[in-house]
């Protein structure tokens, strides 16, 4: 055939001179316009390459000058195009030359428009029925179409639709890539702020909670992922290579090997994501396609839909690729060119990926079940509300206000026999309540008083180290109050039939604040510290002292290296309490080498142990456990000293650890005087070495 172009340029650069028309056959010209930097990228190159040796393909690549420059009348002319836009291309001009030409298109170039709004992203995989992140747009640029943006502490309400945090914010434009991802405060607030790789950043955390108030943008929901990103490359609708990498919103940090490129992990796609892959290729008209997939909760989302896009440092993938497209270019012109090309079979074999160096037995999961580290004294205070306004001042530690039984009844406390609060609106709360009564001289008391303190210090509220419990307690039959002490164990929480604000008179409501307990600098050191060791426990991963806290040669072995073949099967579970969630996220960062604050770690990797029934708050067993604190009780308020039958009733299994914490104690009552009185001592010995010091600094 008739050569189309007067200056082919062939994937290298360099002209083909070697053979005349007579000598060779009919040929499909492919041509290749994008910007220079893209058509000449090392996996466009490839690509090429492999194409090339289809013996009636021939490819060539349009010079950027030409693009930008000349008129569609003065392109090389090609009988398949593959084009696809980026920052710079003048992407109509390309659909005018593919309307003058009438080429094969490898990707729609007037869909290619939709993929640079992701508000049109977003419509079209709804439309579509690909599952997709819940979300929200505000359009500030065109208020008429929805601008309705209400912010609360830990939460926004975008046109109705509330997202509780974490939430994510994106730009309308796809070529935008600052992309903030908001904390909740019981996590430590603030915001993760990503952006395009820069260097070895791709995010850096900020300690800004508040939404930008400028610009127009898709509010979507968070989706845990355990800090891995899944990128899918299609190649038409039937084929999908699959990558995992860090999540830039993990820590900012760009992981790269020896050789400075960052580090992917293979993937298999389930069924159910290679029809998701299949949907996206069909909905976009892109054969050559890239998009962002989330694992979460058992589910997958497509959160991003990229375009045109390969796969980097992959032979296989390049073979793939380049088989697909010349079948698939010859299957369409071979009948209009009239070029002898007949189907190829080839069996759809799976990719293995070695998961492990040498002959021996391949370790598949380890478990560990870890305390948390260091914590500061957990710090309790109780004080009974009592509805009886008639009772003595001051008896039983009460606070009499019907505004402690509003709170409790506005909280479902009379249906659950209790409530905990500890989101910063509901100390927020209790703050203001104890902050009203303490101004009226009348209401003065000592536990009110520390109530304040307690909720008022640091400056802020963090529910991860403060928190207030209110228990409905029993009224004894004389009517008496029950002792701080009995209303701690063994109280029935009954559902209460009275759902008006204010109990009976006499009912009992019972405040505990608890703070303290909380993850010391040191036991974020130590849980760290931990996570680089286990870097090491797997076979191949022993060394020196060095080795094993990740800073020797062979750092990348260890159970690091069995993560990184099952990064995305990684789980951490923690409880609710603050200083575990911290711990967890500490271990995550030394076991993963990651770098930054904890917030991004924890809100990404480590999940809530209650939901799954795993940790903490086992119905189960508090039955149980109330039976026990109550009979431990008993028996240890005892002003003598323990007798065999004593012994008998506090440890029947005879734990040797146990009776020698028996022997220590000896008389109970004795022992917590004793215990007392030390306190009280060291006390005022602190009083007097801050009055020393004091007066030193003077």
């Amino acid at each position: 055939m008739e050569r189309k172009d007067n200056n082919p340029e062939k994937c290298n650069g360099v002209e083909d001179d070697s053979w005349n028309d007579g000598e060779r056959p009919q040929q499909v010209v492919v041509g290749v316009c994008a910007m220079e930097k893209k058509s000449h990228s090392r996996p466009m190159l490839e690509i090429l390459e492999r194409l090339e040796e289809f013996e009636f393909i021939h490819t060539l690549i349009f010079p950027e000058e030409v693009i930008l420059q000349k008129p569609v009348e003065e392109w090389p002319i090609v009988d398949c195009l593959i084009s696809f836009h980026s920052k710079g291309f003048p992407l109509e001009k390309a659909i005018n030359y593919a309307n003058l030409r009438k080429p094969f298109i490898i990707n729609n170039l007037r869909d290619q428009y939709t993929l640079q709004d992701r508000r049109k992203v977003y419509a079209l995989l709804e439309q579509n029925g690909i599952p997709h992140p819940r979300y929200a747009v505000l359009e500030r640029d065109s208020p008429s179409d929805g601008a309705n943006l209400v912010e609360y502490e830990d939460s926004v309400e975008i046109n109705g639709v509330v997202f509780n945090k974490p939430f994510v914010e994106k730009p309308m434009s796809a070529e935008d890539h600052n992309i903030y991802i908001y904390y909740p405060t019981s996590a430590g607030g603030g915001s993760q702020r990503l952006f395009r790789k820069i260097g070895s950043r791709s995010s850096v955390y900020s300690p800004e909670s508040r939404v930008r108030k400028n610009g127009s943008f898709i509010y979507e929901d968070f989706m845990p992922t355990d800090g891995t990103d899944v990128k899918v490359y299609t190649v038409g609708p039937d084929y999908a290579h699959a990558e995992a990498r860090k999540s830039p919103a993990l820590d900012g940090k760009v992981e790269r090997d020896s050789e400075g490129k960052e580090v992917r992990y293979p993937v298999i796609l389930s069924n159910t994501e290679k029809l998701i892959s299949r949907k996206v290729v069909l909905a976009f008209n892109q054969t050559v396609c890239g998009f962002d997939l989330l694992r979460a909760n058992g589910k997958s989302y497509v959160c991003d839909v990229n375009g045109f896009s390969f796969v980097k440092n992959s032979s296989k993938y390049y073979d793939d690729c380049a088989q697909i497209l010349g079948n698939t270019i010859l299957k369409e012109l071979s009948p209009t060119l009239h070029i002898p090309w007949e189907i190829p079979f080839q069996l759809d074999a799976p990719i293995f990926v070695p998961t492990a160096l040498g002959t021996m037995m391949e370790l598949r999961c380890v478990c560990a079940i870890i305390r948390h580290g260091d914590r500061t004294p957990k710090q309790k205070l109780k004080m009974e509300v009592i509805r009886d306004v008639t009772s003595t001042p001051n008896r039983c530690s009460q606070v009499r206000h019907p505004r402690w039984f509003e709170l409790f009844a506005r909280y479902g406390g009379w249906e659950k026999g209790q409530v905990k609060l500890k989101h910063p609106k509901q100390l927020q709360e209790i703050l203001d309540i104890a902050r009203e009564l303490l101004a009226d001289p009348t209401w003065r008391n000592p536990n009110l008083e520390q109530l304040r303190g307690v909720l008022e210090m640091y400056g802020y509220f963090s529910g991860i180290n403060r928190k207030v419990q209110m228990k409905y307690v029993p009224v004894k039959d004389d009517g008496a109050c029950m002792s701080q002490d009995e209303n701690t164990v063994g109280v029935p929480e009954p559902k209460m039939e009275n759902s008006g604000t204010l109990p009976p008179v006499g009912s009992h409501l019972l405040l505990i604040i608890k703070w303290g307990g909380e993850l010391t600098p040191a036991g974020r050191v130590q849980a760290e510290e931990l996570g680089k060791v286990f870097r090491s426990i797997y076979p191949g991963g022993q060394g020196d002292d060095k080795t094993r806290r990740g800073e020797g040669s062979h750092r990348d072995l260890g159970l690091l290296r069995l993560h990184s073949t099952y990064r995305h099967d990684l789980k951490i579970y923690a409880s609710d309490e603050g200083r575990v969630q911290m711990t967890a996220a500490a271990f995550a960062k030394g076991l993963l080498a990651l770098e930054g604050e904890l917030t991004p770690i924890l809100v990404q990797m480590v999940k809530s142990a209650n939901t799954n029934g795993l940790l903490d708050n086992d119905a189960d067993a508090s039955k149980y456990q109330s039976q026990a604190k109550k009979r431990l009780f008993s028996l240890l308020r005892m002003n003598r000293s323990l007798t065999e039958d004593d012994r008998v009733q506090i440890n029947p299994t005879r734990e040797l650890s146990v009776e020698a914490a028996l022997d220590l104690i000896g008389n109970p009552v004795e022992t917590c005087r004793s215990i007392h009185s030390m306190m009280q001592e060291l006390v005022e010995l602190i009083d007097i070495l801050r009055c020393t010091t004091g007066k030193r600094g003077t």
